[in-house]
């Protein structure tokens, strides 16, 4: 055996120190992490203890979008669904935001 071999053992360690046998294994636990972390934002969208503008960003990461600013965009409704918010609070937050971009009028 020459000195560039490595045994098995030594060829897949995770960053902890945990040994992690095999490629596959390792790509598992890697899909698994971003299952949960998905888990956990499509949950954030909908939770009550999170305020409006909490749930429409988890909305917005999970899809990977952003609300729209026209307040009839079809899309409100569907984030109202997902948010468990009534329109009308999608659409006050959409208004909020909006005015947060426009600079004060002098």
């Amino acid at each position: 055996m020459n000195s560039m071999t490595t045994s098995p053992d030594d060829r897949f360690v995770a960053g902890g120190g945990d040994f992690v046998p095999d490629y596959r294994r390792r790509r598992e636990l890697e899909e698994s992490e971003r299952a949960e972390l998905k888990r956990l934002d499509v949950e954030a969208q909908s939770s009550p203890s999170n305020s409006i503008d909490l749930r429409i960003r988890a909305w917005e990461k999970v899809h990977r979008l952003s609300m729209p600013f026209d307040p009839g965009h079809p899309v409100l409704v569907a984030i109202a669904a997902a948010t468990r918010l009534t329109l009308e609070e999608v659409q006050d937050e959409q208004r909020l935001r909006c005015a947060r971009r426009t600079p004060a009028a002098v």
